[in-house]
């Protein structure tokens, strides 16, 4: 289990999504980007859209916890229900 997971993500389904969102970031180069659409093709490769709701409220869980930025047109922004349009996720670099 990677050491980012939190006491606030406790559901199986939320663990697996925190698993296969930091495997991704975690093989891509400092600083790359993942769509949240990857993680949930990871995990359900032939059904993966219904998944994409709980992937975006992870995503936003982990900003919020500052594990994760999410970035939508070049910037990093905090994604909300609200949030319309692509974002990209990537690991929140050390300051």
């Amino acid at each position: 289990m990677h050491n980012h997971l939190t006491a606030s993500l406790m559901h199986d389904q939320d663990l697996r999504i925190v698993t296969a969102m930091f495997e991704l970031l975690h093989a891509r180069a400092e600083g790359a980007t993942i769509c949240p659409s990857e993680v949930a093709r990871a995990l359900q490769p032939d059904n993966w859209r219904h998944l994409m709701p709980a992937v975006r409220e992870v995503a936003s869980r982990l900003a919020t916890e500052h594990r994760i930025d999410v970035r939508q047109r070049g910037r990093v922004i905090q994604l909300t229900a609200e949030t319309r349009g692509p974002v990209r996720l990537r690991l929140r670099r050390a300051v």
